[in-house]
């Protein structure tokens, strides 16, 4: 006999989340979270259909399930079905840790650290009182932040907003000190001229990295923006697969991967995304503006991954409007941050206890979150 999947539930939870519960006949259940920002009905639909192929089979099966879901329907890949497959291959994971009562990294063939460290979000999303909010997060214990770089900029825009992009990271250096990590995110909002300006003038600064200089359609431009700094660059939260990242590791112009493991094809996908960059000496800081469950997800696998680096979360994030990243969790002590760190959760399966009865709670007043829509002063639509 064989465990069987026999159900799911999916929970459109607050501020902007979507949860999956999958079900066996053993009474094992896991936890993922299956989500695109903005778009949570929309995977909500994709994971309906793509559970189809799902009810009745053996949930051990991971890589199999895996590839039928990727495979299965002949057009692939993208934003939706790829973080459909993610959150489902989530859960199908925790029922596997919980089989066999060991967290995922162990099944992944171990552990390789016992902490990552992680960094706090600052500023919003058109960036404010950085330098203080900077301070406050060191004296909480965080070693590093990242900040959006700037409100919408136009193809070619006024070096006015560049000089107030380095008067705010002038800020943070000097109310957090020399050597505390500073990312500052671009977040595709910057086109290549003015991505070259911005990452020349920064680059005095020793940031951690760069993240998103240019939108992933335009990666090719990384080139010409590579020869402008000597700072990291990172970007990858757009990508949803080996094969999406094959080209940009190839290229030899990125320094730091950030595959979303809620986007980008789960644990199953991440796990050999994070190998394909250790190959090309490239690290890997995995992009979760998101839940508990998608944070969780992610510190599995940095367990395992030697090149995993900084590892982002939510925690007070400007988005988590009303709820916020430990309220759905029985013990939210298993994401205590100390010193800058986090330690691997070593429960079974995800290593969290999702909280059932706060779940369908707040299932009830749900949300339809959407990103907020731009337009530049002549009517145009921006980059958000």
């Amino acid at each position: 006999m064989t465990m069987k999947i026999t159900g799911y539930e999916t929970f459109i939870v607050p501020p902007r989340w979507l949860f999956l519960k999958i079900e066996t006949d053993e009474g094992i259940v896991g936890w993922g979270e299956p989500v695109v920002e903005g778009k949570a009905h929309t995977v909500q639909a994709a994971v309906d259909e793509l559970m189809d192929a799902l009810i009745g089979r053996n949930p051990l099966r991971i890589e199999d399930h895996w590839q039928v879901m990727y495979r299965g329907g002949f057009y692939r890949g993208g934003a939706i079905l790829m973080s459909a497959i993610a959150g489902i291959d989530q859960a199908l994971w925790d029922i596997k840790g919980k089989y066999y009562n060991a967290p995922v990294y162990e099944l992944l063939g171990g552990a390789c650290r016992d902490s990552i460290r992680v960094y706090s979000w600052i500023g919003g999303d058109r960036p404010s009182d950085v330098g203080l909010a900077a301070l406050e997060k060191k004296q909480a214990g965080f070693t590093a932040v990242k900040m959006n770089a700037t409100e919408e900029l136009q193809f070619i825009d006024s070096y006015e907003k560049i000089d107030r992009v380095v008067e705010r990271v002038a800020a943070i250096r000097e109310s957090a000190g020399p050597h505390f990590g500073i990312g500052v995110d671009f977040h595709g909002r910057v086109h290549k001229p003015m991505a070259k300006a911005l990452a020349k003038a920064l680059d005095p600064y020793r940031l951690m990295f760069i993240e998103e200089p240019v939108l992933p359609e335009h990666n090719e431009a990384l080139r010409d923006i590579v020869a402008h700094t000597s700072t990291p660059i990172a970007t990858g939260e757009r990508m949803f697969s080996r094969w999406d990242f094959k080209s940009l590791l190839q290229s030899g112009y990125v320094d730091i991967i950030q595959p979303d493991l809620s986007h980008a094809g789960g644990i199953t996908e991440c796990k050999k995304i994070f190998a394909m960059a250790e190959a090309y000496d490239v690290a890997v800081a995995p992009h979760c503006p998101l839940g508990p469950i998608a944070l969780a997800a992610c510190l599995q696998v940095d367990a395992t991954a030697h090149n995993a680096v900084i590892q982002e979360q939510s925690l007070g994030i400007h988005y988590n409007e009303g709820n916020d990243l430990l309220d759905y969790l029985t013990d939210p002590a298993v994401f205590a941050y100390q010193d800058g760190h986090v330690r691997i959760p070593d429960g079974p399966g995800l290593g969290i206890s999702v909280d059932e009865e706060v779940v369908r709670k707040m299932a009830q007043t749900g949300h339809r979150w959407r990103n907020p829509l731009w337009r530049h002063q002549d009517g145009t639509v921006a980059e958000w």
